[in-house]
């Protein structure tokens, strides 16, 4: 036989189960619920209730509605949209192998360049520290995040940056040692235009920061101002020889400052104030707000005629540019910012972790925001949004306002770094206005892409702006 095995037994059936039974629903039966009938209530006895309370009903009600707790509340029906993604996460690995930080953070002129300086703004000697300069061209095919698309090596720390307004590859830099720099980021083999070198003239401290401004008569010409802790404000033009040459000096002395507001005393002999960030007007183009060591906020000129009564070296006479000191924060200020689409307003921040708003027109803020318990590092206006800022943490998180929403909280909290590591700068870009970059103590600069909610100014923006540089500080 081919087959030893019994012949296998076949059978269809429609179920396999022994009993089956159809119903219409698996539940059991439902039980009917009594429903007991209401009591019924004793009219007189509600209506002497009512009166008796009325009064102290009206009382509470009028409280609340004078009450501010809920102000900027708004009842959100509609499911959020998402409005700020990343798009990019760059980081240049030799330098983060060092430990160093993104300190410093620039677009340039066509927005599809970002740069970012690498330095250290902990304590520490960090001075004979080599650091970076990078950018990544945003719009080139093939982007690698960790791949900058140039990369210039620097003998000090870089604690600040700032492309040039028209040239896209122009950007100059301020290190630790007191020198401003500027490099040509398209001679990749010979980057450097221009430097200050160390001589009388340059800064004695780190620089805080670098700003482009256009030669009074020469729209097309511009010159780089530094300012730094040693109370220096300084004007350099490039020349020849690759030399930055001084051009116009100020010195900030505290004996000079005028007494708008109660500043503490300093010490005998301690004379210079130390200029910690700076910001020009968009509306006056010889006007500027510094940021100090002190915590006060100064309105300064270029066209300041008195001298400074200082005995630092000079090639050109230093002036005293001071015209009016403003109500101080709770400790130095780290950033200011002045408001595109209004000439009185500007922003404050600093180490109390406190945003400041201030009208030109007086010394007290006209409203103060506590955003961290740590410090604030940056603070900037929106240049498309006259009512939206950003502002960076010691906490590791971006945060954006609108103050058309709410003048209490801020419209969305970034988590830029999951370690809650400081992030240290951030900036808009003024002509991809989607586009927030910031960068962070890893040594990373994180790309933001904003919702048209922060690019599009809203019906009665501008009314707004004008309605809040118009209140007076209480």
């Amino acid at each position: 036989k081919s087959c030893q095995t019994a012949s296998i037994a076949t059978a269809n059936a429609s179920a396999q189960a022994r009993n089956h039974v159809d119903a219409q629903v698996q539940t059991e039966a439902p039980v009917p619920v009594s429903v007991q009938p209401l009591s019924r209530y004793n009219v007189p006895r509600l209506a002497a209730f009512l009166r008796r309370v009325e009064a102290m009903v009206i009382r509470e009600l009028n409280k609340n509605w004078q009450s501010h707790a809920f102000d900027g509340f708004e009842v959100n029906w509609t499911e959020q949209q998402q409005m700020v993604s990343c798009l990019y996460t760059l980081g240049y690995p030799p330098a983060q192998a060092q430990g160093l930080h993104v300190t410093g953070i620039s677009w340039n002129s066509t927005g599809s360049v970002v740069a970012c300086a690498y330095g250290r703004l902990d304590h520490g000697d960090w001075s004979t520290l080599k650091s970076f300069v990078c950018a990544w061209n945003l719009d080139r095919r093939g982007l690698s995040p960790r791949q900058p698309s140039a990369v210039v090596e620097v003998p000090s720390a870089v604690l600040c940056l700032a492309f040039h307004p028209t040239q896209p590859s122009h950007v100059a830099g301020g290190l630790y040692s007191g020198e401003v720099l500027v490099w040509d980021l398209s001679r990749p083999e010979d980057p450097l235009l221009w430097r200050t070198g160390l001589t009388d003239d340059t800064h004695t401290d780190p620089v805080s920061q670098v700003v482009w401004l256009p030669e009074p008569g020469h729209s097309h010409r511009f010159q780089v101002l530094s300012v730094a802790t040693d109370g220096k404000v300084l004007l350099w033009r490039g020349v020849g020889a690759g030399q930055l040459q001084l051009t116009e000096g100020f010195a900030l002395v505290m004996q000079q400052l005028p007494r708008s507001t109660k500043l503490k005393k300093h010490p005998q002999g301690e004379t210079e104030v130390g200029a910690t960030a700076v910001a020009f007007s968009s509306f006056d183009p010889r006007l500027f707000i510094l940021g100090t060591e002190g915590g006060f906020p100064l309105k300064c000129s270029l066209a300041a005629g008195e001298a400074a009564l200082t005995r630092m070296p000079s090639s050109v006479p230093l002036r005293a540019p001071a015209q009016f000191t403003f109500s101080p924060h709770g400790g130095p200020i780290y950033a200011v910012s002045c408001s595109p689409f209004h000439r009185n307003l500007f922003l404050s921040a600093g180490t109390d972790g406190h945003v400041h708003l201030y009208s030109m027109l007086q010394a007290p803020p006209l409203t103060s925001l506590q955003l961290s318990l740590k410090y604030l590092f940056a603070v900037r206006w929106s240049p498309v949004r006259p009512l939206v800022f950003a502002a960076a943490s010691g906490e590791g998180d971006v945060q954006l306002f609108d103050l058309q929403k709410s003048s209490q909280k801020p419209t969305v909290l970034i988590k830029q770094t999951q370690d809650e590591s400081p992030v240290y700068c951030l900036e808009f870009n003024s002509q991809q206005t989607q586009l927030l970059a910031a960068g962070d103590a890893q040594g990373t600069v994180k790309v933001w892409q904003l919702s048209t909610e922060f690019t599009e100014q809203g019906p009665r923006e501008a009314e707004d702006l004008d309605r809040l540089a118009a209140e007076v500080a209480t």
